[in-house]
């Protein structure tokens, strides 16, 4: 599809655009939490794919190589708005979901607030790593991405991103833990 962009073919783009737009615009919106601001990035992104399909080397998936400009574009707008790193904003449906919220059909209200506890703990102990951490949490968790699609859109070596994981994850033990001796 990108070799099709490449050779200006609009129908293509509106094509990859509808695949992929909402997990760009979400991937943007947990860095910036500003949904204009999102969809100023996301427009901007389809525009450099729209620009530069011929440097797509395919070297990794398209989404990756989108992935990856959203990841500079979100760079690039957070700098121009002095801020040094991006405050992420968890979908805090998705965690109450994850954390049973929505399974319990007999009323348990104790049993759903124990879940949105959960839920707000995690966003707190996510909101506790670096940015660096939190965007290779999100990629690995949120994106179904592996380590070395990982390292193209961050722009670093695999290993970076394993020891950024490893670090993320012991982290977050560790916030979990103290949480869960504090109740």
């Amino acid at each position: 599809m990108l070799a099709r962009i490449a050779r200006g073919d609009k129908a293509a783009l509106e094509t990859l655009y509808h695949e992929c737009h909402a997990r760009v615009h979400a991937f943007v919106l947990k860095r910036v939490g500003d949904p204009v601001l999102a969809a100023e990035i996301l427009n901007d992104v389809m525009l450099t794919v729209w620009r530069q399909a011929d440097r797509f080397a395919g070297r990794s998936r398209a989404l990756t190589w989108i992935l990856g400009i959203a990841h500079n574009k979100v760079l690039d707008a957070l700098r121009r708005r002095g801020r040094d790193a991006a405050l992420e904003t968890l979908d805090e449906e998705r965690y109450a979901r994850e954390a049973g919220e929505g399974e319990n059909t007999e009323g348990d209200a104790a049993a759903a607030l124990a879940a949105l506890d959960d839920a707000a703990l995690l966003r707190t102990c996510l909101e506790g790593l670096s940015e660096a951490q939190r965007v290779v949490v999100h990629l690995a968790f949120f994106e179904d991405l592996g380590y070395a699609e990982i390292a193209e859109i961050a722009h670093c070596p695999v290993g970076t991103v394993k020891t950024r994981m490893h670090h993320a994850r012991k982290a977050l033990k560790r916030c979990l833990e103290r949480a869960s001796l504090s109740r």
